[in-house]
């Protein structure tokens, strides 16, 4: 059977294709480790095989994707002075095709589409944690918490926040009629209900700062270009003044005893101690992509044993930047760290700089959702995570398909219709 081509690679026409795409990447994000390696080969169905429908869209302007690409390539070059090189070896690719598809994304399907088929994944994932039902202990905090499915109330408190954002965005900017309040309101009515049960403090203080972002930023669109620029400047300066006074003022602590929690947070500024001093031992390269939590390996053994993990599998630092310091030294984590802010600041900037995008502002929010969560989790470093996926998807984003050329490159899909008799030229 022949398809058109522009229901798999046009943004304006394959809104069904692209949004079982997002949904299918989301529940592979999810559970992953639950279902095993049949929902990742499910996950690179969805995305890879559209390199092949149209090679010259991805091919047009993949210079400007310089840093992700340089990112990658580091880390897949890392297996040469890792601790673990086959370890290393094996999750470096998986991290560059995570990242090819996040690019395939970009160029494929439009900012709306992928919140549509992010809340419909979310709604599903979020379904089979509430069937399973599952608690657990916290090993840093020492409490039980609702996890569902996963093995941790953070990351189940992640896709509730994330689902209430979405669904907020999509009602803002990107409603169409009525209807949009009907079928949304179950997505985020079970997002409130699993983030309150989850008790995942994380996720729920990053949520309402967004949402003040994205507040600040969709407000913008009634000033002019130069008062956007002050309220960016003032907004700035607040955020810092308010940062600086937390930590002064002893107004961290208050904050951090509403969720239970003190100014150690319940054992991460330990782990956090451990990991620099780890990083230390070889600050410029690091150990090796994914080769430090290595069974058999002294340190990451007293870890497991002084956190009580078992398994002696899926522990990290608890902070994006001090885990790829250990892993990828300070020329890794510098380039991580200029992915993630041009991520979010060339939306901001778009917004503040620029034309007004309801899609940057969307974008903005999303990447600053990661951002935020990057202190406290590792969930921008690893592969196969839905933070990542957004993360570059943004950059992405940020260099779209020239229009006239656009058009160029399917001059001969033209022609080929008119070949046809009028039909569309298929694959």
């Amino acid at each position: 059977m022949k398809i058109p081509k522009s229901i798999l690679i046009d943004p304006d026409n394959n809104k069904a294709y692209a949004a079982f795409a997002v949904a299918v990447s989301v529940f592979a994000f999810a559970y992953s480790t639950n279902f095993g390696q049949i929902l990742i080969l499910a996950y690179y169905l969805v995305w890879l095989p559209l390199l092949f429908v149209d090679y010259r869209r991805f091919a047009r302007d993949v210079s400007s994707a310089w840093l992700p690409l340089l990112f990658a390539a580091y880390v897949c070059l890392s297996l040469f002075w890792s601790q673990a090189a086959g370890t290393s070896a094996r999750a470096g690719l998986q991290y560059f095709s995570h990242i090819l598809c996040a690019y395939i994304a970009a160029r494929t399907i439009s900012t709306r589409t992928l919140v549509l088929g992010s809340l419909i994944g979310i709604f599903i994932v979020l379904l089979y944690s509430l069937k399973v039902g599952a608690y657990a202990l916290d090993t840093i905090d020492g409490t039980t918490n609702f996890v569902g499915a996963f093995g941790s109330k953070n990351q189940i408190g992640f896709f509730a926040s994330l689902g209430i954002f979405f669904c907020l965005a999509f009602l803002v900017f990107y409603r169409r009629n009525w209807l949009s309040f009907i079928w949304t309101a179950p997505i985020i009515l079970l997002s409130v209900y699993m983030l309150a049960i989850a008790h995942s403090a994380t996720s729920v203080a990053s949520l309402p700062a967004v949402i003040g972002v994205v507040a600040l930023l969709t407000m913008s669109k009634v000033l002019s270009r130069r008062y956007r620029r002050v309220l960016f400047v003032v907004g700035a300066t607040a955020l810092v003044g308010g940062v600086v006074a937390a930590l002064n003022l002893g107004l961290l602590d208050v904050v951090l005893g509403i969720f239970g929690k003190d100014s150690t947070l319940t054992g991460r500024t330990y782990l956090w101690e451990q990991g620099w001093e780890a990083a230390q031992q070889r600050p410029l390269l690091g150990y090796g992509y994914a080769a430090y939590w290595i069974q058999g390996f002294a340190d990451p053994e007293r870890l497991w044993a002084e956190f009580y993990i078992s398994t002696r599998t899926g522990f990290h630092f608890h902070n994006t930047y001090i885990e790829t310091l250990v892993e990828l030294g300070f020329v890794g984590v510098t380039m991580l760290a200029l992915i993630i802010l041009r991520s979010f600041y060339g939306h901001v900037s778009k917004v503040v700089f620029g034309d007004w995008s309801a899609d940057s502002v969307v974008l903005a929010g999303a990447v600053g959702l990661m951002l935020i969560r990057s202190f406290f989790e590792v969930e921008i470093l690893g592969p196969y995570f839905m933070a990542s996926f957004i993360v570059y998807y943004g950059l992405f984003k940020l260099r779209p398909v020239p229009v006239a050329r656009a058009r160029r490159a399917y001059a001969p899909v033209q022609d080929d219709k008119a070949a046809n008799g009028g039909m569309p030229a298929r694959v």
